[in-house]
């Protein structure tokens, strides 16, 4: 068995991008990879890249694949942590797939663990960044959905069936149609790019239109973070509601936890930076109870891209230590 300081590997494969890391014992990221992810290929394809990404990490880390003592995933999707399963990737189009034992194989038997992306995320936020000294602890990235992660007691909370932390899919406006419903429909950054085109087809005016030289459908989330600098009042209203809607999912999940911290990640909510912070914090003192709970901390990422890739590699690392 590989002892417990050997370097690993952190994945955090998302639906557009991997990014690969090897890890060595003092959490230092020494060998890195960020490969197109290229769903649409197929999960053979897909298997054989973050493969290939572990291999060329290793190269920059000056280590070999077979010494690693494990490789952990994070994977955007519900996961049955105990087969190892990708329950349902929504954005890599995967139902049912045994990645950690895929890739494990494919590997000549290195140990590998697989959860949740923003588990992961939330985790290396715990031990290494912002979450460092709390016990309960809810994270929410505002990415192109929404994804979240809880740390309960100081340990990563799966639930009965592991799926514990899926925050974007609570329904936050019942009746609101099939795609209206979800605090992701509101939040996430393509939530606020989609609304954004939505309102400059209707000829709302907005600094935004000019960004794009009239080609709505190029709308980004940098022109709505840009325009929010810039004080640009529709791009205003997008950020508040996504803000708005992020503060009472968190604020309902305080309450019912009693959690003394809430960390806020993704591309979304990193582009828009401490004034998103600011939005969340002022809606959620509005809302939560008990007023105590005005307590809990809200802050943002300090690992941002890094957070799940060390996450991922910190879970393997634990898993050396437990067998």
């Amino acid at each position: 068995m590989a002892h417990a300081s050997a370097h690993v590997v952190g994945v955090d494969l998302g639906g557009t991008n991997m990014q690969i890391g090897v890890v060595d014992g003092d959490n230092r990221i020494v060998g890195q990879a960020r490969l197109k992810t290229q769903s649409t290929d197929g999960v053979d394809a897909v298997i054989d890249r973050l493969c290939e990404g572990i291999e060329s990490a290793c190269v920059g880390a000056g280590v070999k694949s077979r010494d690693l003592g494990g490789v952990g995933i994070g994977a955007p999707s519900p996961i049955d942590a105990a087969c190892r399963i990708i329950l349902n990737a929504v954005n890599l189009r995967w139902r049912n797939v045994p990645l950690a034992d895929l890739v494990m194989s494919r590997l000549g038997g290195v140990a590998t663990t697989l959860d949740n992306d923003v588990n992961v995320a939330v985790w290396g936020e715990c031990v290494l960044g912002a979450g460092r000294g709390y016990r309960n602890v809810l994270g929410v990235w505002v990415g192109t959905g929404v994804g979240g992660g809880l740390v309960l007691d100081g340990r990563l909370h799966h639930g009965t069936f592991g799926t514990a932390g899926e925050i974007g899919h609570l329904i936050m406006l019942p009746g609101g149609g099939p795609a209206s419903e979800k605090l992701e429909d509101h939040a996430s950054r393509s939530a606020m790019e989609r609304r954004a085109t939505h309102l400059l087809r209707a000829n709302e005016p907005s600094m935004m239109r000019e960004m794009v030289e009239g080609d709505f459908e190029q709308i980004r989330m940098r022109h709505v973070a840009e325009a929010i600098r810039q004080g640009d009042a529709i791009a205003v209203r997008l950020g508040r509601h996504s803000a708005r809607m992020v503060a009472i999912a968190a604020a309902n999940a305080a309450t019912l936890l009693s959690l003394d911290c809430v960390i806020l990640g993704g591309g979304g909510a990193e582009s828009l930076g401490d004034w998103y912070v600011q939005e969340v914090r002022r809606t959620f003192d509005d809302v939560v109870f008990p007023d105590t709970l005005r307590q809990c901390a809200i802050v943002p990422t300090q690992l941002r891209d890094n957070a799940g890739l060390l996450g991922a590699a910190l879970l393997a690392r634990q898993r050396l230590t437990e067998e």
